[in-house]
């Protein structure tokens, strides 16, 4: 149990936005916080009902302390405490602090097991930091008492920390130093050193903001009593990750684009039009609706809502196309949508009569306002998500895009975020042209996925040219740019297009029919899915090649047991029809963590504890997760992949975890297929080591190319590096197909990463020895006729001229 919350103010706006502010400080629900704060018809004021039902509630036998705004709140909380039971009036304190402040201090002390008193004595110290930062005396009679230390048998520790958040100790991370020593047997003393400030209690969360230590300052610990050691050592660990926060981040310089570029297609097909500026499409603020406070509170927050749910649709999405940890640039925009504060300034313009609308508009468009006025380029560029997140909520209003928004045409740019990408409507936008970027950037898997054409890094001097046409013609398959094309270029891409339409139809129409190249090789075509739907989608897919099974633990405050999982994985195979349906374990980590699995920071998550290594770390979730996969095995044909496998150790063990879930079922051994990813290049040029104990590879390119070229794929400004026709990746490709064929049992190659689904690759993939390719599920069809165009003898020399070439480009010319 911990002592109770109990907010009393005029405004329910101003009491919801404390607790939540408070709510951020704390691990979880750690102390019960209610608020008795407005009137029923929504208007300001206090009930002194309202309160003693709230202070009721709070109590959960620890006690409860009660803070209030002003005025009249302190008068009807000495008339709720009238109306408690005897038993809660005398565990119940009435606390002078500050709302704001003194909430925050009390939450952490509350969550820490602190009594009602101290909670309350935290709390009433809560202005001393803002007095010190100041230059004004904190409201205490004098330098804070020294402990007593005489005891014989206390152990003394000392240590110094860096602080390395970019806003120092600010109230988050001094909670979360507060809460790193709360139920040790320790009494220990911070002090800034680099101010030469005075010593003060590192249980305080009070007096440890007075520290007033910024990024960069050095801070003394010293600690005594039988657990110093643990205290000492647990705040050094915590200040080495950062106190759960990044350094501030360093806005990247913008992509150069070379002033004569070598345009590279980026996503296949035909697009002629005009050119369509790339400008915001403004959104108009309907007209204002009668309705109480109450009525516009709830329009409000029916259209958030709405914008929420299409948001995750669209992070969802995205995450199958380019990945998690890259589709988290949609987080922002849902983070923003639920902000504190923005929601309370906005119920505060409600409550005092504006229209839900109006209020959203008016406050969305000053948070705008002020970052795009900011110094930071970061932050300036922040602003554009804003109002992103202002015009989904007015659309969802009823406010309507202006004309002209939505015209059709060609995208040019110098770069477009992969935001941007998500955002373009294939059906308003018959191809992109960029100045900068790769085939293998995100916007770029984007495009490809949405089926927009697209041709990248045609430099500034054709992007400028392009920019400023009445017309142009895009070939996203062989990278041409051509700007007002005469009438005969003009037919020429049209005859273009209408061919590749009637290429699409036919592979369509023999979608269902197996890949088979012309001299007799199958070469099974499976779908990347991450839903039922995704399944549905994948017309004439042999397999589900890969299954992102991450989509069932996102978005989610718990893991889900092995009873959801079976449904969600069952659902899919069921989609799949009696198709084999290969199922990846989870994979998460340090670079794309669950809210519910606790994660130290690490230095480079993409090195660090995920995959296979996370799921080994963490045996309860690997076994619930194998269990639901074997419950499904026993009706469909399924196959178990694991991520991220660098040792033969670390497959054994999964395996062995794989055994005693089938044995937990208790329905014998299903037809189960394993298999591993092969991301790492060791695993690449190991594969004979794993062959025996597996019956396919899977080789996961996107991450594959990253670890072999040293090359992150999610920063931009290696995404031309990063190509996974490197002849060193290719290397690793073929090395692994190697080592498959001296196995003692057929063991298949599959690829499973974005090049799969290049129609241009297919046959260099086949000639180092892939015979499954797993593609977006609008591709398999057309993946599949290519594959039926495949001499393997031909493909086979194609793949030894490639791994003979210098570099990516070079291999890219053979494919031409």
């Amino acid at each position: 149990m911990t002592v109770g919350l109990v907010v009393v103010s005029h405004s329910r706006a101003l009491g919801e936005a404390a607790r939540a502010l408070a709510a951020e400080m704390l691990t979880g629900d750690d102390a019960p916080i209610e608020v008795a704060a407005g009137l029923d018809d929504g208007g300001f004021g206090t009930d002194a009902v309202a309160i003693s039902e709230a202070m009721t509630r709070a109590d959960d036998g620890d006690g409860v302390v009660v803070l209030m705004d002003m005025g009249s709140a302190v008068l009807s909380a000495e008339l709720a405490l009238e109306l408690v039971d005897d038993d809660v009036r005398e565990r119940a304190v009435l606390c002078a602090a500050p709302l704001v402040e003194g909430l925050v201090v009390a939450a952490v002390g509350a969550a820490g097991g602190a009594s009602a008193a101290d909670v309350a004595a935290e709390a009433a110290d809560a202005l001393d930091a803002k007095a010190v930062h100041l230059g004004q005396e904190p409201g205490q009679d004098g330098p804070e008492p020294a402990p007593d230390r005489s005891g014989a048998e206390q152990g003394e520790q000392e240590g110094v920390f860096t602080v390395r958040p970019a806003h120092g100790l600010h109230a988050r991370p001094a909670a979360l130093l507060v809460q790193a020593l709360r139920g040790l047997d320790a009494d220990v003393r911070l002090r800034n050193l680099t101010l030469d400030g005075p010593e003060v209690s590192g249980a305080s969360l009070s007096k440890v903001a007075t520290l007033g230590a910024l990024q960069g300052h050095d801070v003394a610990v010293h600690a005594w009593g039988a657990d110093a050691a643990d205290a000492v050592r647990r705040l050094l660990e915590l200040a080495e990750t950062g106190f759960g926060e990044l350094d501030a981040p360093t806005a990247p310089p913008p992509p150069v684009a070379p002033a004569h570029g070598q345009p590279i297609p980026a996503s296949p097909g035909i697009g002629i039009g005009p050119v369509r500026p790339v400008t915001a499409a403004a959104v108009s603020v309907p007209e204002a609706q009668p309705g109480t406070p109450s009525e516009q509170r709830s329009r409000l927050d029916d259209a958030r809502s709405g914008v929420r749910d299409h948001l995750r649709d669209v992070r969802d999405q995205a995450a199958r196309e380019i990945g998690d940890s890259d589709a988290a640039i949609f987080d922002a925009q849902l983070l923003l949508l639920d902000d504190p504060d923005v929601l309370a300034d906005t119920r505060a313009r409600v409550d005092a009569g504006a229209d839900a609308a109006r209020a959203w508009a008016d406050v969305l468009t000053e948070v705008e306002g002020a970052l795009a006025a900011a110094a930071d380029e970061y932050m300036r560029a922040r602003a554009r998500d804003v109002r992103d997140v202002r015009d989904q909520v007015l659309r969802a209003l009823g406010g309507v895009v202006e004309r002209g928004g939505e015209a059709d045409g060609i995208v040019v740019a110098d770069d477009l975020t992969p935001a941007d990408a998500a955002g373009l409507d294939p059906a308003h936008t018959p191809a992109v042209v960029l100045a900068g970027g790769s085939p293998t950037a995100h916007a770029a898997i984007l495009l490809r996925a949405r089926g927009v054409p697209a041709v990248v890094g045609v430099g500034a001097a054709l992007a400028t040219r392009a920019g400023e046409a009445a017309l142009l013609a895009v070939d996203g398959t062989t990278g041409e740019v051509v700007v007002d094309p005469d009438p005969a270029t003009l037919s020429a891409f049209r005859d273009r297009a209408a061919a590749r339409r009637r290429r699409l139809d036919g592979a369509l129409q023999h979608a269902h029919q197996p890949a088979v190249t012309r001299d007799g090789t199958t070469v099974l075509v499976g779908a990347n899915v991450g839903s039922a739907d995704d399944a549905r989608a994948a017309i004439g897919a042999d397999l589900a090649g890969l299954v992102r099974t991450e989509f069932c633990f996102l978005d989610r405050h718990a893991a889900p047991d092995v009873d959801e999982q079976e449904a969600a994985y069952r659902a899919i195979a069921e989609a799949m029809d009696g198709r084999r349906v290969t199922l990846r374990t989870l994979d998460v980590g340090g670079d794309k963590p669950l809210e519910y699995l606790a994660m130290p920071r690490e230095a480079n998550p993409f090195l660090g504890v995920r995959g296979l290594r996370l799921a080994l770390a963490r045996p309860r979730l690997l076994a619930d997760q194998l269990q639901a996969i074997v419950r499904v095995a026993h009706d469909h044909p399924v196959d178990v992949m694991f991520p991220m496998v660098a040792t033969v150790d670390e497959l054994v063990a999964a395996r062995r975890a794989l055994d005693d879930a089938v044995d937990t079922v208790g329905r014998g051994r299903p037809d189960l297929r394993v298999g591993i990813m092969v991301e790492i290049p060791a695993a690449a040029l190991k594969s004979a080591s794993f062959a025996p104990l597996v019956d396919f590879l899977s080789i996961g390119t996107n991450d594959l190319t990253q670890y072999a070229l040293a090359a992150e794929r999610g920063n931009d400004e290696l995404a031309a590096l990063a190509d996974p026709l490197d002849p060193g990746v290719l290397a690793l490709v073929a090395a692994t197909a190697d080592g498959a064929a001296r196995a003692d049992h057929d063991v298949l190659v599959a690829v499973c990463g974005e090049v799969a689904g290049d129609a241009q690759a297919a046959e260099l993939l086949i000639g180092l020895g892939v015979r499954e390719l797993s593609v977006a599920p609008g591709a398999v069809a057309s993946v599949k006729e290519s594959v039926r165009e495949v001499d393997l003898g031909r493909a086979r020399d194609q793949a030894s001229a490639a791994l003979a070439c210098p570099d990516a480009l070079a291999v890219r010319g053979l494919l031409d």
